[in-house]
């Protein structure tokens, strides 16, 4: 199970990188493998200002959707569209080319709230 040491994660499965005043988001190697095969990624957020927590898309594996909830609040400023053509980069490389959304956070001390690799990896127990 791949979890990198120098992202935050989510207990719903998001991992979260920050670089200067944006943060990548995307899931974890673990929720992709609990998903499987990921067929479809929907994110109708796009240029929306949405609070931590809140809904910002949906992921379709072949036999369920998950709701993606949003790490931080802040606006959506990207949407990886890469994943409208190959949904399943999420699958072969969840932490690169399987990124979902950037977003332009607001609330830097959320940051803190969110799980270091070590808590993330006893949250899935790894």
């Amino acid at each position: 199970m791949n979890i990198p040491s120098e992202l935050k994660y989510t207990k719903d499965h998001e991992w979260v990188k920050i670089e200067g005043d944006i943060a990548i988001v995307g899931i974890t190697d673990f929720a992709q493998s609990e998903l499987g095969d990921i067929v479809y990624v929907e994110v109708e957020t796009l240029d929306e200002t949405l609070a931590a927590d809140e809904i910002f898309g949906t992921v379709e594996a072949v036999k369920t959707v998950s709701d993606l909830f949003l790490p931080l609040s802040g606006d959506i400023i990207e949407f990886n569209n890469a994943l409208e053509d190959e949904p399943e980069k999420v699958n072969k490389d969840p932490y690169g080319d399987g990124w979902m959304i950037k977003i332009k956070y607001s609330n830097l001390s959320e940051i803190d709230g969110l799980l270091s690799s070590e808590e993330y990896k006893n949250l899935i127990g790894a």
